[in-house]
């Protein structure tokens, strides 16, 4: 099997991991609470996705009004 005459550079090795970049979601705004969301997630908040309210979400507000 062939081996490298020379050992590489730190820098020459690192190079290969420069395209590997992670990237933040895209965030848009909750057409109905108007908070920041996850694009084509449903709204932790509110419940709702594309208009209509796809999770019911009472048990977070239940629990702040309570205490």
């Amino acid at each position: 099997m062939a081996l490298p005459k020379r050992q590489h550079s730190r820098s020459r090795s690192r190079k290969k991991l420069t395209h590997n970049k992670i990237y933040a979601p895209m965030l848009v705004e909750c057409k109905q609470c108007h908070k920041l969301k996850i694009a084509h997630m449903v709204c932790p908040f509110c419940g709702y996705y594309g208009g209509r309210e796809v999770i019911k979400i009472e048990l977070k507000e239940k629990s702040r009004e309570q205490k």
